[in-house]
């Protein structure tokens, strides 16, 4: 049997062995899907790591387990964040799908007049979207949200940034499960209608900052589809095999 999983610090709030599950289910694979918290994530990698032939990787350590593998694919490399890695032989291999995912959940969306977004966020999926921004050919600035409307200069910036753009992206775990009633602390009366307001998160399907952008007339998507395709991508770089 392959054993797979996801590697995070807290992970109520993840969809992912539930839809491998199924997944290995409906196509008749003898394969697992666990999930693995840590508060050592390079302990973790000698106890448990090479004992799975592949895993995905979440908060916070998209970014912190670069240094911990044996090689990054240079997607990956050039993004600054993985979030799957492959066993190859003895050697973990790390690589990104979350650009894929996102590009692939905003393209349905996109209008030729999107030519500006903002990225609120500086994580490992603020990287993916950032990258995945470039290759649509969409320019972007990029905002840490953080006590931002203490920085009253940059949150000027960022609400000007916001008023004049038609893409507003979400790459934080503010207001992820089980903290719902929480949302990122921005100028939401910028934001125009029809303004793209996409939320990586996806649990709960319809976060406060969706509906904080809707009440403005913004169309607003959550992270499912997301989730949908870099899984999808995931599993197509673990099922090739590198080691013959």
């Amino acid at each position: 049997m392959k054993r797979y999983g996801l590697i995070g610090k807290k992970l109520g709030h993840s969809w992912s062995a539930q839809y491998f599950t199924n997944k290995f289910a409906q196509e008749g694979i003898d394969a697992q899907y666990r999930l693995y918290e840590t508060d050592a994530i390079a302990t973790w990698l000698k106890v448990e790591g090479h004992t799975l032939d592949g895993f995905n990787v979440t908060i916070p350590y998209k970014q912190t387990i670069l240094p911990l593998l044996d090689e990054v694919d240079e997607v990956a490399q050039a993004i600054g964040a993985v979030n799957v890695v492959k066993q190859d032989g003895n050697r973990l291999i790390g690589y990104n799908t979350d650009w894929i995912g996102f590009r692939d959940a905003i393209n349905p969306l996109l209008r030729d007049t999107d030519r500006q977004a903002v990225v609120l966020g500086r994580g490992g999926a603020a990287k993916a979207v950032r990258y995945a921004l470039k290759q649509l050919g969409i320019d972007y600035r990029e905002f840490g949200i953080r006590d931002i409307r203490q920085r009253k200069e940059e949150y000027q910036q960022l609400q000007d940034a916001i008023a004049a753009s038609t893409i507003i992206i979400h790459c934080t775990p503010v207001g992820m499960y089980p903290h719902i009633d929480e949302k990122p602390d921005i100028p939401y009366e910028a934001i125009q209608k029809g303004t793209i307001a996409f939320d990586c998160i996806y649990n709960p399907t319809e976060t406060l900052f969706m509906q904080c952008c809707s009440a403005q007339g913004a169309i607003t998507q959550n992270g499912l589809s997301m989730l949908h395709r870099q899984a999808e991508e995931s599993w197509n770089i673990w099922k090739k095999r590198t080691d013959i």
